[in-house]
């Protein structure tokens, strides 16, 4: 009987993050009986994903996180995992923090590597500082470079790496057909969330300064401030959500912004949604931005994310350094209503975003790679 290759995958977690999404989604899609996932992670709390991580076969090992002083023991927990698990002749490494330690391991032990670029900035300080000298190996190290889009390839992997024949574009695709807007489901939803009379403002993502939460709050007061009826959907979860709630208590809005925690109805709240406001300071893709496009919805975006993202015309660009009226007019100018295109999802197929095709793809790398 023919045993499915086994494809390790190392992330921090598996909460609902950009690149867990796009692994799950690609994971969800691929024929299990030619390809399975299984995964190591770098914490020891339950995720979002274990559950049905473990329902689609996979299997999860935890290893303990780098902290730089445990150096030694982190490359010795590697060396004794994969000597323990030499089924494993691919490793696809999307953490790329410490990168250049288990992918030169990997190969040490035989494996085909495979490093993933998700973003494109580490952040700021001394941690920024650190993993950026980690980072700079892995070029050098991995036998595939994938990125989600060309400036996330560029950024982590250096500008030359658009000619290294290594390096390959492996699109965030999504199931489009869930995101397909339908009347029937916006009713639905915004009568759920008791928001049917409002002019709904969303935002998905982590309460994560990259996010930029804090920005995203002061726009909203300006749009509240010329229409009383808006009201801001905060979807997801994060170590900022505390002072994002103490700051909309301050300013007196608190009626007015919901905050709905991590949510597993993401193409619901996306038909409840009147505009999607998305103001990061920095996004390797921004995947919900591709799915606010499918489910036909008008979207706001900061000047940040990648050429990759622009997939119709339901977007406009805002300077992250425009004055907050610009961000709140371009906003209002929607809170009379619009046509929403229930085509979207087929622009968006047609662009090669369609998660059956890319899960196929992938699923055909893995297997010419494994032979």
């Amino acid at each position: 009987m023919f045993k499915p290759i086994r494809v390790l995958h190392v992330l921090g977690a598996l909460n609902r993050g950009g690149a867990e999404t796009m692994v799950m989604n690609l994971y969800r899609n691929i024929d299990r009986e030619k390809v399975q996932f299984d995964f190591i992670i770098h914490t020891n709390k339950k995720c979002d994903y274990d559950d049905e991580i473990k329902s689609l076969g996979g299997k999860i090992y935890n290893l303990p996180r780098y902290k730089g002083i445990n150096h030694y023991q982190y490359k010795k927990a590697w060396r004794e995992f994969l000597k323990k698990h030499p089924e494993y002749k691919i490793v696809h490494g999307h953490m790329r923090s410490t990168a250049s330690i288990y992918l030169k391991i990997a190969n040490r032990y035989g494996c085909n590597t495979i490093a993933h670029s998700h973003n494109t900035s580490s952040g700021k300080g001394i941690t920024a500082v650190t993993k950026n000298i980690y980072q700079y190996q892995i070029r050098y190290i991995a036998d595939y470079l994938f990125a989600c889009s060309q400036t996330a390839g560029t950024w982590l992997f250096g500008k030359n790496v658009l000619d290294n024949e290594k390096f390959l574009l492996l699109k965030n695709a999504i199931d489009t057909k869930k995101f397909t807007f339908n009347k029937d489901k916006r009713k639905t939803w915004r009568k759920e969330l008791n928001i049917e009379d409002k002019f709904v403002i969303g935002h998905i993502g982590r309460f994560h300064a990259q996010k930029n939460h804090d920005l995203l709050i002061n726009i909203f007061k300006e749009v509240h401030d010329k229409n009383k009826d808006a009201v801001l959907l905060l979807v997801g979860e994060g170590h900022l959500r505390n002072s994002i709630e103490k700051k909309v208590d301050e300013l007196g809005l608190n009626n007015n912004v919901i905050f709905t925690g991590v949510r597993t109805d993401i193409p619901e709240l996306l038909q409840a949604m009147d505009v999607f406001v998305f103001p990061s300071l920095y996004e390797g893709l921004g995947i919900v931005v591709i799915e606010a496009q499918t489910a036909g919805l008008q979207s706001i975006v900061a000047d940040t994310l990648p050429a990759e993202v622009y997939l119709t015309d339901l977007i406009q660009t805002v300077p992250l350094s425009a004055p907050i009226d610009t961000w709140a007019q371009k906003i209002i100018q929607y809170s009379g209503g619009y046509n929403r295109d229930s085509n979207s999802h087929q622009i968006i197929n047609s662009k090669g975003y369609d998660i059956e095709q890319n899960a196929l793809w992938l699923e055909n790398f893995y297997l010419n790679m494994e032979n």
